[in-house]
């Protein structure tokens, strides 16, 4: 590590953070973090077990019923706070996630500034929380409801956005006067613990979040989750891992919000400008390095303009330019660790062995890193097993379609139902199709959806609720009704 880079990991405290405290794990374990461009170890941060999450829980349990009575003006500034130091130090935080994930530096400072953007967004919305008074049809009594935040929540995030899915849980658990316990990726605790530290610096009390990084999510979660006392899980993830937190959360009925897996199609009609429609499928797919539950995992190309598209796509995906993501100009950082590797070119050749052709890329990347070749696939067949299964990397096959009604079909013959795209310059078209997608998103030419101002979540497999807009704060709040008579 250079000295700068060594100075940014040193700011980080590298213990848990429970109940106000940074504190040792009481078995005294330790997990290394990982450079996946090098390998190498950056540091080793505190190994949470059973006995922290259970401090954790009772912390919150102590300070649920003060959080919920602090005014809501207090939790907005304490956000908005809290938005202005991640703004502030957003140029050393974006070198801590590009170290621990792998991103290239353009990339996580713009993670930074989305972190930050859902602590502003729902700073503001901690302000907004209504409830109502009406009169019965029968006008004997009157109606009073409440909005009372849920209680002491579980919140799971994964490595690869690791500020921004942090925030989009601890914004609007802390607008609504929740208490929570955090457990981040093991991949990428750094980003997580440098977000406790800057919220108590923005002022929030001790108690009302707890950061347990480990390397043994099953011991942390199922004791928290059965005990009784945790009322909500917020968790970010595969889908087989979500139906095993759906099972066990069903032992005390808990209020869950699941943003699962997706198996994203990315539709460009005959009609679409070409260069947009690129354009698009460079930020859909390419965005994190491909390891995005939105990235574009099935791009459909109308058979007319199929070879064009083709063409362009791999012109634009060769010039990309691979390496450590804190060197100048690099586009393509590594993937997470070599499982991810694997599983990516494990996709890649039973698509070839099944009559795909390789445009370019197609292969492992030089140097010591988890790297991957920017590759597109063209005549992927539809049986490739990349067609039915998320691919996390910078993989883009490219398949043809000749007829609107086909396009609908195989976009929507999948399980997973978190985002679709479509470009058209048909206006009529775009909104029978967007209608007509079995997604919870649609990118209608554009290639990003995501947005703190806007409700993201998806249908099917793909998960339960809804994070962010105006919506998002409701995941954390239950609705009590008082029937008042006598009136």
């Amino acid at each position: 590590m250079s000295d700068r880079e060594a100075r940014v990991v040193a700011q980080v405290d590298k213990k848990l953070f429970v109940g106000g405290a940074w504190t040792d794990a009481a078995s005294g374990a330790v997990l290394a973090v990982e450079d996946p461009s090098t390998r190498e170890t950056l540091c080793e941060v505190a190994d949470a077990g059973k006995e922290d999450a259970l401090a954790a829980l009772d912390a919150a349990h102590r300070a649920q019923p003060g959080w919920a009575r602090v005014a809501p003006r207090e939790r907005s500034e304490i956000l908005h706070r809290g938005y202005q130091l991640l703004m502030e130090r957003q140029e050393d935080l974006a070198v801590l996630m590009t170290l621990e994930m792998g991103k290239p530096l353009a990339e996580a400072r713009g993670e930074i500034a989305y972190a930050a953007e859902f602590l502003r967004w729902f700073s503001e919305e901690a302000v907004r929380i209504e409830g109502g008074f009406s009169t019965s049809p029968d006008g004997k009594s009157r109606f009073l409801i409440m909005r009372q935040p849920v209680g002491p929540c579980m919140l799971i995030t994964p490595w690869n956005f690791p500020m921004a899915m942090g925030t989009r849980k601890i914004g609007p658990a802390i607008a609504a006067g929740c208490t929570m316990i955090l457990k981040p990726a093991h991949q990428t605790p750094l980003c997580a613990l440098a977000l406790a530290g800057i919220l108590t610096e923005a002022g929030l009390p001790e108690g009302v979040l707890s950061v347990l990084p480990t390397t043994d999510p099953g011991g942390i979660t199922e004791p928290l989750l059965s005990d009784g006392r945790i009322r909500k899980l917020s968790f970010t993830g595969s889908t087989a891992v979500g139906r095993k937190l759906l099972e066990q959360s069903a032992g005390q009925v808990l209020r869950t919000s699941m943003e699962l897996g997706g198996n994203a199609p990315f539709l460009v009609f005959d009609d679409a400008d070409l260069d947009a429609a690129v354009d698009g499928a460079m930020l859909a797919k390419m965005r994190n390095i491909g390891e995005a539950c939105t990235a574009a995992n099935r791009i459909y190309a109308q058979a007319g303009i199929a070879e064009e598209f083709s063409r362009r796509l791999s012109d634009r995906m060769g010039a990309l330019r691979m390496g450590r993501g804190l060197d100048e100009g690099v586009n393509v950082g590594p993937l997470i660790d070599d499982k991810a590797r694997n599983k990516v070119q494990s996709l890649v050749d039973d698509a070839v062995n099944r009559g795909a052709r390789v445009l370019v890329g197609g292969g492992p990347g030089e140097g010591a890193g988890h790297f991957y070749q920017p590759t597109v696939l063209a005549d992927v067949p539809f049986a490739a097993e990349l067609s039915n299964t998320e691919i996390f990397g910078p993989v883009a096959p490219v398949l043809t379609f000749d007829t609107e009604e086909e396009a609908l079909r195989v976009a929507n013959d999948t399980e997973f139902g978190l985002v679709s795209y479509l470009y058209t310059s048909d206006l009529n078209r775009a909104l029978r199709v967007s209608e007509a997608l079995e997604t919870g998103m649609v990118g209608l030419n554009q290639g990003v959806v995501s947005n703190p101002a806007a409700p993201f979540g998806g249908v099917k497999h793909s998960g339960l609720g809804r994070e962010g807009g105006r919506v998002g704060i409701d995941e954390f709040l239950d609705t009590k009704y008082v029937g008042i008579g006598g009136v």
